[in-house]
């Protein structure tokens, strides 16, 4: 794991999914302090995503988690009308890995969330990929090409690390089982506060918990279908 000196200040890229959640958890365990930072991009699910996240991060309390800050971003100019943000047509349990990918995401993220810790004098921005990830924008070359560009740019010094980058789903749910992983947020297709249980991210959820064999403690609005393997483009 990627080593962080106490007292450092982190910012973190938190979606209240399990991975970002986890990662959140596993800093403060650590000895450091957490900066969250949410990036709305006003997409269907974020605002019960969002609840989730305080939700997560009154349970895991710590005098060194930072109160989370919001980055407003919004992407109905560029997406229109996508799936993602009307919530029609929404990627089900059997769809593949290229139904939830949301071109220039990640980049729009990291720009939002590196300007703030510049502006902050937070000097590291971590974020959740996982080693599985499969898209061109959550390998190591975009992330090193990505900080290059940003501290050009803002004559800065914020590094973009991947502290999960080398470990699986798995791995991963197996270093935050004793979280209250309970109150993380993981659907594309909720209905209040509710996963719904049909959708492609709700499969994925599913399927991470059966791979350290604990009971999945969600509450789904509905049960059934294919559960695919482990993806993570945006937790």
């Amino acid at each position: 794991m990627t080593t962080y000196a106490t007292q450092s200040v982190v910012g973190v890229l938190a979606s209240g999914g399990l991975d970002s959640s986890i990662l959140l958890a596993h800093l403060l365990e650590s000895g450091l302090c957490v900066q969250p930072l949410y990036v709305r991009f006003g997409l269907a699910w974020q605002e019960a995503e969002l609840r989730a996240l305080r939700r997560f991060m009154e349970a895991v309390d710590s005098p060194r988690l930072n109160p989370i800050t919001v980055l407003e971003m919004p992407v109905d100019d560029l997406y229109g009308d996508h799936w993602s943000i009307n919530g029609l047509d929404v990627p089900g349990a059997d769809t593949p890995d290229e139904a939830v990918y949301l071109p220039g995401r990640n980049a729009l993220l990291i720009v939002k969330a590196a300007i703030f810790c510049e502006l902050h004098g937070i000097e590291e921005l971590a974020m959740a990929p996982l080693e599985s990830n499969p898209f061109p924008d959550a390998t190591p070359d975009f992330f090193g090409d990505l900080e290059a560009v940003l501290n050009r740019g803002m004559r800065g010094r914020v590094r973009l690390t991947r502290p999960f980058g080398h470990l699986s789903k798995q791995q991963v749910m197996e270093l935050g089982q004793s979280y209250p992983l309970e109150l993380t947020f993981c659907c594309i297709d909720p209905r209040g506060d509710s996963h719904c249980g049909q959708c492609n991210k709700c499969a994925e959820r599913q399927a991470a918990f059966r791979l350290i064999g604990l009971d999945d403690p969600t509450k789904y609005l509905q049960t059934g279908g294919h559960a695919p393997g482990s993806r993570t483009h945006w937790e």
